[in-house]
């Protein structure tokens, strides 16, 4: 089973920070996972929320912001070819891209490193979105999807065909083992999220789950190691 690091380590550190990501990595994740949004002058950044939250309560929607306007705001705000270049890829990085944002700008920067060394099992491209999913697979047909599904089966797997991937992520408050061994049955890979419990984890690895996203990556090193 792979220990995923959820916004990297979000129970332990900054979400969607580079800190965060190395944080993960400290507790040796097999995976990293982070959000992507685009501000209004086309940076591409990790940020879970559409809006930027001050330290003074006030909110910023991130698409209607330029980076230098948010960064102002948020010192630790990290830009995608910023992790590209820090983090690199000491394991593959899991890319949620969040509802209606701009794929255009992703997409280049995946294409401008695969142009440069990277090669496409570096990442994995992810979104509840099926319409933000079917563009990125046209335009990266070479980088693995995962269609993340927050509690439907079916609707997951109708999904997953039109994408071409067996890569499943589900909300696990619904899953069970039996619907885990269906999964591992069919020869797909389930990941759910966001799983804490490292004895739950355990569990439902022994039916087949495939990955365990996770804001402590330190409570599964142990164990496991």
């Amino acid at each position: 089973m792979k220990i995923i690091g959820h916004r990297g380590a979000r129970g332990l550190a900054p979400e969607n920070t580079i800190a965060g990501l190395q944080k993960a990595l400290d507790h040796h994740v097999d995976m990293l996972e982070f959000d992507l949004r685009v501000t209004r002058d086309g940076i591409v950044i990790l940020h879970h929320n559409p809006a930027l939250t001050d330290p003074d309560g006030e909110k910023r929607l991130i698409a209607e912001h330029t980076y230098e306007e948010l960064k102002a705001r948020k010192q630790d705000l990290a830009t995608f070819d910023e992790v590209l270049d820090t983090i690199g890829h000491q394991v593959p990085l899991y890319v949620e891209v969040k509802h209606n944002e701009s794929t255009k700008p992703i997409i280049t920067t995946i294409k401008k490193h695969l142009e440069t060394g990277w090669r496409p099992e570096y990442f994995l491209l992810g979104s509840k979105s099926q319409k933000t999913l079917l563009g990125l697979h046209a335009a990266l047909p070479e980088i693995p999807i995962v269609v993340i599904e927050p509690w439907s089966g079916v609707r997951a797997h109708l999904r997953a065909r039109q994408v071409n991937t067996k890569l499943v992520a589900m909300n696990q408050l619904w899953l069970w083992w039996g619907f885990i061994r269906g999964f591992k049955n069919s020869d797909w890979e389930l990941y759910a999220y966001t799983l804490n419990d490292p004895k739950k984890a355990r569990r439902w690895a022994k039916y087949g789950l495939a990955g365990a996203i996770t804001d402590y990556p330190d409570r599964f090193e142990t164990p496991r190691r």
